[in-house]
């Protein structure tokens, strides 16, 4: 298989976050933020490929000043994007149950008026520490829903990054049949860019799983919720080995792709905050894996390291991506 594209623009970005989302429990209060501290560790991989990054944050790592204090240290070292990430259960204002811990609920069940606020408070938060309005975002566990869109156009943003492609969720977002590459937003006359997952599926016909309410409809929605853990290729490094983000590139480039846009945590980079990577050798694999893709993509094809905002700056200047969406689009959270 050979890659359509000459040249591909390569989008990192990191959740930036508080410890403890692999374990079960959502901590309301005390959550601790260590890890930011570990995101030095990237510093080799971005100096050997001359990559930007975008790090999205969330209130708990702008409300922790030795955590500003590594971020801001990375901006000093690096070329790095500060943009928002929310976990909405633990940023201000609290809800009104009193839990310190909760089973994970859903933005798109929190009521309007109060997710509002907590990104208003999460922007806000933001650009107290970066000096200027935060445009870049991500909605924790890539649960955005339709009518999330006019809240982030109400709060300036201009570039998302919470849809995944191929996922549905029963009573969660539907971006089952979300591109693979960016594609613009319109939404109630502001204009976001999308930057998806770069995700593939393992055969074409999958897609015709698409959720439906017609004949048969239980049965492909069952299947359409499933097929994430066994019909999906994602760049997301940390779960899938060197041979899965490769084949996820082939075929992305080969369907004429000009984007990858791969992602993990910051978690992941403190050793034993995560059970997938319990020890500085597991960290240190993994960052090696990231270097062996990388060599292997620069040797496939010509790559150009963005940031999220980078991306959209150049939107106007190359055709990146198709549009969609629009005024009135009816189905599926990916798009307004």
């Amino acid at each position: 298989m050979v890659a359509s594209a000459a040249s591909v623009e390569l989008v990192l970005s990191i959740d930036v976050e508080e410890e403890g989302l692999f374990r079960g429990t959502y901590a309301r209060t005390n959550s601790t933020v260590c890890n930011v501290a570990e995101l030095v560790r990237l510093s080799s991989l971005l100096e050997e490929f001359t990559l930007p990054v975008s790090l999205l944050c969330t209130h708990s790592v702008f409300a922790d000043t030795a955590a500003c204090r590594s971020l801001a240290d990375m901006c000093a070292r690096h070329r790095v994007e500060i943009g928002a990430h929310l976990h909405h259960w633990n940023t201000p204002p609290a809800g009104t149950d009193g839990k310190r811990e909760l089973d994970y609920e859903s933005p798109g069940r929190v009521p309007e008026d109060l997710l509002r606020a907590r990104l208003a408070h999460l922007f806000a938060s933001g650009e107290a520490f970066l000096g200027r309005p935060l445009t870049s975002f991500r909605m924790g566990k890539w649960d955005l829903h339709r009518w999330h869109w006019p809240l982030l156009a109400e709060a300036g943003i201009l570039v998302d990054a919470s849809v995944r492609p191929l996922h549905y969720a029963h009573a969660g977002p539907d971006h089952f049949d979300a591109p693979a590459d960016p594609y613009m937003v319109k939404v109630q006359g502001h204009e976001i860019l999308e930057v998806p997952l770069s995700c593939m599926p393992i055969c074409a016909c999958l897609r015709r799983l698409r959720p439906s309410s017609g004949a048969g409809g239980a049965v492909r929605t069952r299947l359409a919720a499933s097929v994430q853990k066994w019909g999906v290729l994602a760049l997301l490094p940390v779960y899938h080995p060197l041979w899965v983000m490769k084949a996820v590139t082939k075929r992305h480039l080969a369907r004429g792709g000009k984007v990858l846009s791969l992602t993990w945590h910051s978690s992941e980079m403190m050793p034993g905050a995560t059970p997938h990577l319990p020890d500085v050798y597991a960290v240190e694999r993994f960052l090696e894996k990231m270097r062996g893709y990388l060599r292997w993509l620069e040797g496939w094809v010509a790559i150009q390291g963005r940031t999220l905002g980078d991306l959209r700056q150049i939107w106007n200047t190359k055709n990146l991506g198709p549009g969609a969406g629009g005024a009135g689009a009816s189905s599926g959270d990916w798009r307004y």
